[in-house]
C-alpha cells in the first residue's frame, strides 16, 4: 500500500496529467487497490480504466503526434510574429501601428504607457475604450511587476518593459485575463517591444543633419554639455554666428487639444518646427532651431548690432502667424504660444535665456489666448523647469522613487494621502495650518501624516526630505495632463 501511495505521489510531483490503467484479467473497477485510488484522490490525479485490450503504442503515437503538432503550431506562430514585426521595423511603423498589430495577433486589449503610467496609445480588440482606459494611471500603479516581462494573476496583465541602450521609456500591457497565458503571448509582446524601441531610435534620425546639429547645440546649451566656445564654433560652421551678438531664447509651445494621439502631436510639432525655420529665413534672421520636447520648439536668435530686438521678434511672430493660418497648416492652427526670454550678451549665458523662455511658455500655454504676439512673463521658476523635463525618464523615475509607494497605496485603497502630503508641504510644513486647509481635525490630519511617513519611510520633520517630496509633487503635477 505504501509503495502504491508513494508511486502516485511521485507521479503528482512530476506534473502527471492522469493515470490510465488497462484492467486485464485480474482487476475490475471495483477491485482496484484502495490505496491507489485514495492516493490518486488525495493528489487530484484522474484515474482512467480501460476494460478492453488496448494497444498503448497507438495511444503513445497519438499523444506524440499531438505534442509535435502543438510544437509546430508554436513554431509557425513564432515565425509569423518574427516576420510581421521585422516588416514593421523595416517600414518604420508608428507606435500606434505596432500596438494595433499586437491586438490583432493576440485578440486581447493592449496599451502602451510611459514611465508615468500614462496611456500613449492602445488597441481595444473588442473592448470598450472608455472601460479600458478608465482610471488607467491608478490601475497601472497598483499592478506591481518583477523583471522585464511578467504576469500579474490578480489583474490578468501581461507586461513587458520598452526601451533600448539602457534607457527604458515605457511599458506594454496586454490584458489577457488568462490564469496561464501561453508562452506565445509573452514572445509576441517582447518582439513588439523590441520593434517599438528600435523605431524610436530610428525616428530620432529622420531629421536632416542640419536640424539634428541645431538641436544638439541647443541641448548642449541647456545641459552644459559642451563648452561655450565649442558651441559657438560649431554654430558658426552652420552659418549662425553667436559671438558678439545679442542672444534671445524663444520657445514655440503647442497648445494641447482635447485628446491628441502621439502621432498627431508629432505631426503638429514637426509642422511648427518647419514654420519657425521658414519664418527665420523669410525675416533674414540668424538662429539655432530645434525641438526641445514633444510639445515645444526652441530657438536661439542671434541679433546683430543693427537689429532691434522688438522689431525682430514682432516680425518673426507675425510671419509664423501667417504661415500657421495658411490652409496647408490645419494641425498647428489649433493653437500655439510664443515665449521670449531676456536677451544676453554671451553664449555662456544663453542657457538662462532659453530656460526663461521655457518657463514663460509653460505659464502662457495655461492661459487663454490673447492679442499679444508673444509673451515675456517672468519668474515661473521651478514649475516651468519641471514642465520642460516632464517627458524625461529620469524625472519620471525620481517621482516614482519618491512617491510611487504612496501613489500605489492611494490607488489600491482609495485614500487621498498624496493630496494630504501636498497640503502639508504647501502650508510650509505648518501642521496646524495644513489641518485647517485640509478641513480635518488636527488628530486626524496628524494620523495621516504618520501613515505617510510609514509608507514612504521618511521623516516629515526633515527639511531635506520635505524638499525632495515637494519637488516630486510638483514634477507629478507637470507630468500629469
Amino acid at each position: 500500500r505504501d509503495r502504491l501511495a508513494d508511486f502516485i505521489a511521485d507521479l503528482a510531483k512530476l506534473g502527471t496529467a492522469g493515470l490510465v490503467l488497462e484492467l486485464g484479467r485480474r482487476y475490475t473497477d471495483s477491485t482496484l487497490p484502495k490505496a491507489l485510488l485514495a492516493a490518486a484522490e488525495k493528489h487530484s490525479l484522474p484515474v482512467i480504466t480501460l476494460a478492453l485490450d488496448t494497444r498503448f503504442v497507438t495511444i503513445t503515437e497519438a499523444v506524440h503526434g499531438l505534442i509535435i503538432d502543438a510544437q509546430l503550431a508554436e513554431l509557425r506562430a513564432s515565425d509569423e510574429v518574427h516576420q510581421t514585426f521585422t516588416e514593421l521595423a523595416v517600414e518604420g511603423a508608428s507606435p500606434d501601428e505596432v500596438v494595433q498589430q499586437i491586438g490583432r495577433m493576440s485578440g486581447c486589449p493592449v496599451v502602451l504607457e510611459n514611465l508615468a503610467h500614462q496611456a500613449l496609445t492602445y488597441s481595444q480588440a473588442g473592448a470598450d475604450p472608455a472601460v479600458l482606459l478608465d482610471g488607467w494611471e491608478g490601475r497601472s500603479r497598483s499592478v506591481r511587476t518583477q523583471g522585464r516581462t511578467s504576469y500579474d494573476e490578480r489583474s490578468g496583465w501581461l507586461t513587458t518593459v520598452v526601451g533600448a541602450r539602457g534607457h527604458d521609456w515605457g511599458r506594454l500591457v496586454l490584458i489577457c485575463n488568462d490564469p496561464t497565458p501561453v508562452p506565445r503571448l509573452s514572445m509576441l509582446l517582447e518582439r513588439a517591444a523590441s520593434t517599438l524601441a528600435l523605431n524610436r531610435l530610428v525616428e530620432r534620425d529622420r531629421d536632416s543633419l542640419e536640424r539634428q546639429t541645431h538641436r544638439t547645440l541647443l541641448t548642449a546649451i541647456l545641459s552644459h554639455g559642451q563648452p561655450a566656445s565649442e558651441v559657438a564654433l560649431r554654430a558658426r560652421a552652420l552659418g549662425v554666428t553667436l559671438d558678439g551678438r545679442r542672444l534671445v531664447g524663444v520657445v514655440l509651445r503647442l497648445r494641447t487639444t482635447a485628446h491628441p494621439t502621439a502621432l498627431e502631436t508629432q505631426a503638429r510639432l514637426r509642422e511648427l518646427t518647419d514654420q519657425a525655420a521658414a519664418a527665420v529665413r523669410d525675416r533674414r534672421l540668424s538662429a539655432l532651431i530645434g525641438t526641445l520636447d514633444e510639445h515645444s520648439v526652441g530657438l536661439l536668435l542671434a541679433l546683430g548690432p543693427q537689429d532691434r530686438e522688438d522689431a525682430a521678434l514682432d516680425g518673426f511672430a507675425e510671419r509664423v502667424r501667417r504661415l500657421v493660418e495658411r490652409p496647408t497648416s490645419p494641425s498647428v492652427a489649433d493653437g500655439y504660444v510664443i515665449a521670449v526670454g531676456s536677451s544676453v550678451g554671451a553664449v555662456r549665458d544663453a542657457r538662462r535665456s532659453l530656460l526663461e523662455a521655457v518657463q514663460v511658455a509653460d505659464a502662457a500655454v495655461r492661459q487663454p489666448a490673447g492679442p499679444a504676439p508673444y509673451h515675456r512673463l517672468v519668474d515661473v521658476r521651478l514649475r516651468g523647469l519641471l514642465h520642460l523635463l516632464r517627458d524625461d525618464a529620469r524625472l519620471q523615475t525620481f517621482v516614482e522613487r519618491e512617491l510611487g509607494p504612496l501613489l500605489a497605496y492611494d490607488a489600491e485603497r482609495g485614500t487621498d494621502l498624496v493630496r494630504m502630503l501636498t497640503v502639508y508641504v504647501e502650508s510650509g510644513r505648518n501642521k496646524s495650518a495644513a489641518a485647517d486647509a485640509a478641513h480635518l481635525s488636527r488628530p486626524s490630519f496628524y494620523e495621516r501624516l504618520h501613515r505617510i511617513e510609514r509608507i514612504l519611510s521618511v521623516d516629515l520633520d526633515s527639511v531635506e526630505s520635505c524638499l525632495a517630496l515637494h519637488v516630486a509633487l510638483l514634477a507629478l503635477e507637470a507630468i500629469r495632463p
